[in-house]
Formats: structure tokens, C-alpha cells, sequence
């Protein structure tokens, strides 16, 4: 694959990120502009729902690239991020010798049973084989320490070495977004090897812009007054402060009832489209919502 047109400056980045939905602040666009030029992975640090899986996304998109999703978990092994044999095929294979009688010489089939027709490209080899392309490494900090020690050496040459095939390197890195909700600290080693940006919440007039962005068909002011609430609901310390997915679904969902404005009734109604966990909803219902919902 051709390496495309990179932006000339984090502002060039910033605008074609602007094209394709995606509103990043000055010092987002430059930490993305820097990891794509110096092929340096970018870690992103912040609540759940400010936008750090989003900007990958978008980044696939404007640079031309294909991305490939690695979801982190507890209990995460590398065959499930690099590759896995395909042991099924490999015992039709097998039998399908034996039937035709093409299994003289154990050598020969034991390597047939390895081509690489039968291996599992899990997201990390797929990355790396199918470059350049965006490699998004989603909520390593749900991952253990072994996974995460794994990582970095993966990280640091961009090569897997698979023993039955041999060396795979790519031949331009991938652009690696990692993001973490900080549901545990990541280790330094892994921090000192990437870019770092932490991402707050949007200001209140770049959220009303990213909603009339993202929903065209909602009023200015319905935008307006779910950025101002929303805004108040991460004032309150609830278990899950809303993002900007969260403000987007509320109004999605006030617009799907046709509302033209979020007064305190339609609000109390649609909350599980912001709020989602019952504490959250209960001490919200429990508040003067004409304070949390009114339109000043």
C-alpha cells in the first residue's frame, strides 16, 4: 500500500480532522500530527467518552489508512492480539493427504500443515502486515502487566517473529493509538516509549460545535442547552460523568421525541440516554432539576 500524503502541519491535520467530524483542540492536533511524523505511538489518557477512541477513527480516515481495533481486556494473551493457527483447516488439510495419499514423508506434511494459509492474523500482525496503516490499542489499562510487558516489546521494533514462518516486520510503522480511562496506571516503560496527551471534556461552545457537527438535524438551541447540561452533570460527583458520546445520544434522543428544547420533564425522561448508572440517576432525580435543566 502507498504511503499517502501526510498533512503538511498539525493545522493542515487539524482541519482535514474538522472534515471528517472530528473537532480536536491545538494541542490534540499537534501530539497527532507529531506521532505521524515521528512514527512515535500516541497515548491517550482521559475519562470514558471524551473522544480518544473517535480521534483514531478519524485518523484512519484522513490519512487513507485501513485500522485495526485491539480491545483490551483482563486476562489478554498474545495469541488473541498476534496470531492463532487455524487447528480446523489444518486437520482437513491432514486429512484430505491422507485421503489422496500425499502424506509419504512426515517432514513435508508437518510443514504443509504451517503454510501461511492456515495462520490467524489476530489485529497486531494484521497492523503490521497491511501497512501503513492505524493500529488502535482501545483501553490498555484494563490489561495485565504480562500483556502490557508484551506490548512494549512489539511496540519498540514493530516486528513478531512467528517460528514456523519467520520474521514479519512492517514496512512503514503503524500509526499506534493507545487509550486508557485510568482505571489503573500504565507502567512508565510503556509511557516513555509513546507520545502522551491527556484529553479533557470539551469546552462548552467546541461541544455545542461537535453536536451540530455530528446530528445536523438538531436545533442550535437544543445543542446549546444538552452542552450546558451536560456540562452541569459533570459537575456533580457521580459514578459515570457523561461524554460527548453520551451528550450526542441525549440529544439524538430528545430530537427523536421532537423536542425543540430540553426543559426539566423531557429531561427526567430521556436521563438513561446520558446517565447509566441508577446511583447517577437516582441523586440527579433527587436534585432541583429546574437548576440542573433550565435553559440559563
Amino acid at each position: 500500500m502507498t504511503e499517502p500524503t501526510l498533512p503538511a502541519d498539525p493545522a493542515a491535520l487539524a482541519a482535514a480532522l474538522e472534515d471528517a467530524g472530528y473537532l480536536p483542540d491545538e494541542g490534540l492536533a499537534t501530539a497527532a500530527y507529531l506521532a505521524l511524523v515521528m512514527h512515535r505511538p500516541l497515548f491517550l489518557e482521559g475519562e470514558a467518552g471524551v473522544g480518544k477512541t473517535a480521534l483514531a477513527r478519524a485518523l484512519a480516515d484522513v490519512t487513507g489508512r485501513p485500522i485495526y481495533r485491539l480491545q483490551c481486556y483482563e486476562g489478554l494473551e498474545a495469541s488473541h492480539a498476534l496470531y492463532d493457527w487455524d487447528f480446523g483447516r489444518q486437520l482437513l488439510h491432514l486429512r484430505a493427504a491422507e485421503a489422496a495419499g500425499t502424506a509419504e514423508r512426515a517432514e513435508e506434511l508437518e510443514a504443509s500443515l504451517y503454510d501461511r494459509r492456515f495462520l490467524l492474523a489476530r489485529p497486531l500482525l494484521q497492523a503490521l502486515e497491511d501497512s501503513p496503516s492505524v493500529l488502535l490499542i482501545d483501553e490498555v489499562d484494563r490489561a495485565d502487566d504480562e500483556f502490557e510487558a508484551f506490548l512494549l516489546e512489539v511496540l519498540s521494533d514493530f516486528t513478531i517473529s512467528i517460528p514456523e514462518l519467520g520474521t514479519i516486520r512492517a514496512q512503514t510503522p503503524p500509526l499506534v493509538v493507545l487509550t486508557s480511562n485510568r482505571t489503573r496506571e500504565v507502567h512508565d516503560a510503556l509511557k516513555r516509549r509513546c507520545l502522551y496527551h491527556w484529553l479533557e471534556h470539551p469546552d462548552f461552545e467546541r461541544e455545542v460545535a461537535i453536536l451540530r457537527r455530528r446530528l445536523p438535524d438538531v436545533t442550535e438551541e437544543l445543542a446549546r442547552q444538552v452542552a450546558r447540561a451536560t456540562a452541569r452533570l459533570r459537575e456533580l460527583d457521580l459514578l459515570k460523568p457523561p461524554g460527548v458520546a453520551e451528550a450526542m445520544d441525549w440529544a439524538t434522543a430528545l430530537h427523536a421525541l421532537g423536542a425543540r428544547e430540553l426543559d426539566p420533564d423531557t429531561a427526567a425522561r430521556t436521563l438513561g440516554a446520558v446517565l447509566k448508572y441508577r446511583e447517577d440517576t437516582d441523586r440527579v432525580q433527587a436534585l432541583a432539576r429546574g437548576a440542573l435543566f433550565g435553559g440559563g
